[in-house]
């Protein structure tokens, strides 16, 4: 098993929910973007297009995060996910420069949204999260773990994200990359990411 998501341009309207969910459901502090919704221009006036672009860690098959670590704390799961055991990391971000996708994020200072003391969620949701460590999206293990999809999956609101199992033909996301040409962000790179692209 692969896990891998695939994410549908033409019905992505960049409304962000997905990353505000991710904050949500992940507590992650200011600067932490776990995911990220970027928008990209085309054309010339006055055929010009605009296309929302969700970036998230891409859990790739062959992660180069993973291969500089000098701890071991980037790891990869018998499903695929690449994951951080925060335990063993030493802040040292080798992971963030070799991460061509920009989706690794260090923690250095305890920072709150208002203010300078923490709200009452930033209290509950912050001890998650070490000072002094990077940190990054883990297609929601902990949700995985209790037969639930991914936060940005379960809370898209026009279903332009599928997840499943990328090494079973009949899944969902392995005929949607058949059957719509799905691609990788930087194929030319060798990662094999795991988040697929449907063309708007």
């Amino acid at each position: 098993m692969r896990y891998g998501m695939v994410i549908d341009l033409k019905k992505c309207i960049g409304c962000t929910g997905c990353a505000l969910v991710c904050k949500a459901e992940n507590a992650t502090p200011p600067g932490v973007l776990w995911l990220r919704v970027v928008k990209h221009e085309s054309g010339k006036y006055p055929q010009v297009r605009r296309v929302s672009i969700p970036l998230q860690c891409m859990h790739c098959a062959e992660p180069p995060c993973l291969e500089v670590c000098p701890t071991g704390a980037t790891f990869k799961r018998p499903n695929g996910i690449v994951d951080i055991n925060t335990d063993q990391c030493v802040g040292c971000r080798y992971c963030m420069m070799a991460c061509p996708y920009d989706q690794r994020f260090f923690n250095a200072e305890e920072r709150y949204y208002f203010g300078d003391s923490p709200t009452a969620f930033e209290r509950i949701g912050y001890p998650r999260h070490q000072l002094g460590v990077v940190s990054k999206c883990n297609f929601c293990t902990p949700r995985l773990e209790h037969g639930l999809e991914p936060a940005c999956v379960a809370n898209c609101m026009v279903k332009a994200r599928t997840f499943g199992d990328l090494d079973n033909p009949n899944s969902d996301v392995s005929k949607l990359i058949r059957d719509r040409a799905g691609y990788q962000l930087y194929p030319e790179l060798g990662t094999n990411p795991s988040v697929y692209y449907l063309a708007p």
